[in-house]
């Protein structure tokens, strides 16, 4: 509020009644910031459930750590949060619900690297990552995996090469347009250049189970879920995109090991707000959830699910979401270019 000098000549008025006027603008001022609505709810926040849209189908990466940390967060925000999948579109249906949500707090977009990536790939992703929404925390990160049915004669990635140049084969992601989906078609038709099909599903759980059933050759996506089917043989793992090798599979290698350094890549699941949410609500959920990633139980299942917890401030989540953001045009710059020539 401007100062206000109550002693230059234009104010003919008493010194009382300037205070009179005074006490009546500072009622009225902490009134109307009392009964504001956005202001009123932020102090209470939060008194109802919170919603978490994951716009994959069940079983994935993404929902899994969203069904964790809404456990996790139900206990400490002492409110129910609740998981809703809405997937389809390579995850343009779920991140538009939210996108068109109100921003009071309640709705929140749990989602992956695809969510940054299909405006780019597509043109017409139907939202804007940027101005649409703001960055609330990352919660975790994982490789992804190139894996093929127990079926498939080809035990290693070279393998797998030449079984492309000869047959007809397919491989499953979580949808057109999403990082897994861009990283086997940089593979496949650009650096090995065999025509492989690629077939799109609402998630990576489905995928996973694409390939386990027969009905896709390969699968590209999240490791999640993955580590089980391998031990049991329903899956042959080939190459993982970290940069070590996982605790959990010790014998499958990398791509940079394989000699594949570009294909080198992070699957995060992060959280996301509808643009105008109140700084101190952000602020109270990205606090809430570095607080459920210190719980050991938590851990424990993120660890059995090849998870890696990630965290930090709201600057550190939207600092590391610009970068991702730079990578990610670039990438797809260069995929777009290489596939023209």
């Amino acid at each position: 509020m401007p100062k206000i000098n109550y002693h230059e000549k234009n104010y003919s008025m008493g010194a009382s009644m300037h205070r009179k006027i005074l006490a009546l603008l500072l009622l009225t001022l902490g009134f109307s910031l009392v009964t504001s609505p956005t202001f009123a709810q932020s102090s209470t926040y939060p008194n109802k459930p919170i919603r978490f849209i994951v716009p994959f189908a069940p079983g994935g990466s993404t929902d899994v750590t969203a069904r964790l940390l809404a456990q996790k967060l139900s206990d400490i925000l002492k409110q129910p949060v609740f998981v809703e999948n809405r997937a389809g579109a390579g995850a343009s249906i779920g991140i538009q619900a939210v996108a068109s949500a109100a921003p009071d707090g309640y709705t929140f977009l749990v989602t992956s690297p695809a969510f940054l990536v299909n405006p780019a790939w597509s043109g017409a992703a139907g939202y804007n990552p940027e101005k649409d929404f703001a960055p609330v925390s990352m919660a975790s990160t994982l490789p992804m995996g190139i894996f093929v049915g127990e079926k498939v004669n080809a035990n290693t990635l070279s393998e797998l090469q030449q079984l492309a140049t000869k047959e007809n084969l397919s491989y499953a992601t979580a949808g057109s347009g999403t990082p897994p989906s861009i990283t086997c078609e940089n593979l496949f038709r650009l650096i090995w250049k065999a025509d492989v099909t690629h077939i799109p599903y609402k998630g990576s759980g489905p995928a996973l189970l694409a390939t386990v059933a027969g009905e896709t050759t390969i699968t590209c996506g999240a490791m999640t879920g993955v580590t089980p089917f391998a031990k049991q043989g329903k899956v042959k793992v080939l190459a993982v995109s970290s940069d070590k090798r996982l605790a959990s599979l010790p014998n499958v290698p990398t791509v940079v090991e394989l000699g594949y350094p570009n294909l080198r890549d992070d699957l995060w699941t992060g959280i996301f707000a509808p643009a105008k949410t109140p700084a101190d609500i952000k602020e109270k959920m990205n606090q809430a959830v570095n607080r459920a990633l210190t719980y050991p139980d938590l851990l424990e299942k993120f660890e059995q699910n090849d998870l890696l917890p990630f965290g930090g401030s709201i600057k550190q989540t939207t600092d590391y979401v610009n970068a991702e953001t730079e990578r990610w045009d670039k990438t797809i710059k260069e995929v777009k270019a290489k596939s023209k020539n």
